[in-house]
C-alpha cells in the first residue's frame, strides 16, 4: 500500500464531501423531520428545510462540478464499455436525483413532497452506489 496527497487526492476528497452533504444530509433531514414537526414548533420544520437547502445546493453544485472534473482526468481511452455503461446510468440517476429534491422542494403537496422526495433521494443513493462501483 501507498499513500499520496496531490491533486488527484484532493479531487475526490471534494467529490466525496460533497456528495456525503448532498446524500448524507438527506439522511439526516428524513430522521429529523418527523421529530421536528411532531414538536409542533409552527414554521420550524420548513426553516430547518431551508437551513439544509442552504448547504445542499452548493453541494450537489459541487459534486457535479468535481464529477466532471474526475471524468476529464482520466484516460477514457481505457475505459471499458461496461464502464461507460454505469457512468451514464449514474450520471443519469444525478440528474433525477436533483430534479426530484428540487420538485420536493418546490411543492406543498404532502404526497407530491413525498413521491418527489422519494425519487430523489433514491436516486442519489443510487448514484452513490454507482459512483463505489466505477
Amino acid at each position: 500500500m501507498s499513500a499520496a496527497l496531490n491533486l488527484d487526492t484532493i479531487r475526490i476528497f471534494i467529490h466525496i464531501l460533497a456528495v456525503a452533504v448532498w446524500v448524507g444530509g438527506q439522511i439526516v433531514m428524513m430522521a429529523i423531520m418527523p421529530i421536528l414537526k411532531e414538536a409542533g414548533i409552527e414554521g420550524f420544520p420548513a426553516k430547518v428545510a431551508q437551513g439544509f437547502q442552504n448547504i445542499a445546493w452548493p453541494a450537489l453544485a459541487v459534486a457535479i462540478f468535481s464529477g466532471i472534473w474526475n471524468i476529464i482526468s482520466i484516460d477514457m481511452a481505457n475505459a471499458t464499455t461496461a464502464w461507460n455503461i454505469i457512468f451514464g446510468i449514474k450520471f443519469l440517476l444525478v440528474i433525477i436525483s436533483g430534479v426530484g429534491a428540487f420538485r420536493h422542494a418546490k411543492t406543498d403537496d404532502p404526497k407530491q413532497k413525498g413521491l418527489y422526495g422519494a425519487i430523489g433521494f433514491g436516486a442519489a443513493i443510487l448514484a452513490m452506489f454507482l459512483g463505489y462501483v466505477i
